[in-house]
C-alpha cells in the first residue's frame, strides 16, 4: 500500500469547490450567518433625490417684467390719447393709425413676452393648463396684430395723398415677425399640441422651438424701437433734437420696451429657473403623447 503524504490527504479530505459559487459562500458557517437581503421597500432610501427648483430672484424678475410691460402699454396708451389725438377708425385716417402702436404694443410685446415666459411664471400649474395657455395667448396676440395692421395700412390708404405702405425698415423687420409668428404658431400646435408629433420628433424640435420664438420676439423689438423713431421724426422734425415732451415720451416708451425684453430674456434663458416636472402634471393632451 502505498503512503499518502499529509499534504496529499489535506488535499482528498476537502471537497472540490465550484468554480461558480463564491468563495465565501463554500463556507457554511458564513452561508448561514449572512445577513438577510434588504426588502425593497428599504430601497427607497436609495434614490436620488429630485432636483430642487432654484428660484433666488425670480419672483423679483418676473414681478419686474409685468411691471415694465404694463409700464409699456400705459406710457404708449398715454403717448397716443393725449399728445397723438386721441383714436377714430376710417373716419379720421390720422387718429386711426394710433390704434397701430397701442395694439402692436399689447399683443405683440406684453401678451407674446408672457407667453414666453408662462412655463416659469405659472410653474405650479399643471402642464396641460399651461400648453393650452401658452397655444391660447398667440390668438389674442394675432387678434390684436390683425386689428392693429389694417389701422395702419388705412392710415396710409385713406390719407390725402396716400402714403406709401411697407417702404420702410421699420416695416420689413415688422412684417418678417409676423409672418415668422405666425409659421412658429402653426408649428407649435401641431407638433406640440395636436395631433401630436413623436416623443423624439418633439424632443428634437423643443431647441429650435425656443430659438425661434426669442429671435422673433427680438425682431418685435427693433421693429418697435425703429417704429418709434421713425414716428418720432416723422412728427417732430428737427424738433426731436430739443427733446420737447413728447420727444421724451417716445424715448421713455423705447428704453422701457428694451427693459421689458431683458427681463423677459433673463428668466427664459436662466438655467436655474427651468420649470420640472411635476407628479400633478399628469399624461400629455394627445394620444401619441400618452403611448410613449
Amino acid at each position: 500500500m502505498s503512503s499518502v503524504s499529509v499534504e496529499q490527504a489535506v488535499q482528498l479530505a476537502t471537497p472540490p469547490v465550484d468554480a461558480n459559487v463564491p468563495r465565501d459562500m463554500t463556507n457554511s458557517y458564513a452561508l448561514e450567518n449572512a445577513p438577510p437581503p434588504r426588502p425593497a421597500s428599504d430601497n427607497k432610501d436609495q434614490k436620488q433625490p429630485a432636483m430642487e427648483e432654484n428660484l433666488s430672484g425670480f419672483w423679483a424678475a418676473f414681478t419686474g417684467a409685468q411691471v415694465l410691460g404694463v409700464l409699456v402699454v400705459v406710457l404708449v396708451a398715454i403717448w397716443t390719447s393725449s399728445m397723438g389725438g386721441g383714436f377714430a377708425w376710417r373716419s379720421n385716417p390720422g387718429l386711426e393709425f394710433n390704434w397701430h402702436p397701442l395694439l402692436m404694443s399689447v399683443g405683440f410685446i406684453f401678451l407674446y413676452g408672457n407667453s414666453i415666459m408662462i412655463y416659469r411664471g405659472l410653474r405650479d400649474m399643471r402642464k396641460q393648463k399651461l400648453k393650452l395657455i401658452h397655444a391660447g395667448l398667440p390668438v389674442l396676440t394675432l387678434l390684436c396684430i390683425l386689428i392693429a395692421q389694417i389701422a395702419v395700412f388705412d392710415s396710409h390708404n385713406l390719407a390725402t395723398p396716400p402714403i406709401p405702405n411697407l417702404y420702410s425698415l421699420h416695416s420689413w423687420i415688422g412684417l418678417g415677425a409676423i409672418i415668422l409668428y405666425v409659421l412658429q404658431w402653426v408649428m407649435g400646435l401641431v407638433v406640440f399640441l395636436y395631433p401630436g408629433a413623436s416623443m423624439a420628433i418633439r424632443a428634437r424640435l423643443m431647441s429650435w422651438h425656443v430659438f425661434m420664438g426669442l429671435t422673433i420676439f427680438s425682431l418685435v423689438i427693433v421693429a418697435s424701437l425703429t417704429g418709434l423713431t421713425e414716428k418720432a421724426i416723422f412728427k417732430l422734425g428737427f424738433k426731436y433734437g430739443d427733446l420737447p415732451g413728447e420727444a421724451f415720451m417716445i424715448n421713455f416708451i423705447g428704453i422701457s420696451i428694451v427693459l421689458f425684453a431683458a427681463t423677459v430674456f433673463y428668466i427664459t434663458t436662466n438655467p436655474k429657473y427651468k420649470r420640472y416636472p411635476r407628479p400633478e402634471d399628469g399624461a400629455l393632451l394627445t394620444k401619441s403623447s400618452v403611448s410613449e
